[in-house]
């Protein structure tokens, strides 16, 4: 995989704990990089390290991309470009790119990737995300 670094396993561990509290989502290496997945099917978030598919350049970022509501995107890359980025080969989809690395709060990524789970899931899964 393409996770090599300390930090960058740290990370994987701890977004596996946050990608555990969603329904149906499984983990599989995907484009060599750990890749989760809704229902063994649609992509829920890739971490990626290093490379310009981390961050848009070649600095060895550690990186998240996954789904985001329209407009959502654009507004985060413009006021926090050290942070948010368009990544390659999704980006033009909505996806945003969210560097890792830099001012890692967990509860902004849970947030992050709740937005995408409900922009990817099926309506059932939706239900049980939110409860009763």
């Amino acid at each position: 995989m393409a996770i090599e670094s300390v930090e960058a396993q740290n990370i994987l561990e701890d977004l596996r704990e946050v990608c555990a509290r969603y329904p149906e989502v499984s983990e599989r290496p995907s484009h060599h990089t750990p890749t989760f997945f809704i229902r063994d099917k649609k992509v829920l978030c890739s971490l990626w390290e290093g490379s310009h598919k981390s961050s848009g350049g070649d600095d060895g970022a550690v990186a998240l991309w996954c789904a985001a509501p329209v407009g959502v995107q654009a507004e985060l890359v413009d006021r926090e470009p050290e942070r948010f980025f368009v990544p390659p080969y999704v980006g033009h989809r909505g996806w945003i790119g969210l560097r890792l690395d830099i001012d890692l709060d967990w509860d902004e990524v849970d947030a992050i990737l709740r937005d995408a789970y409900r922009m990817i899931a099926p309506k059932k899964l939706i239900k049980e995300l939110d409860g009763p």
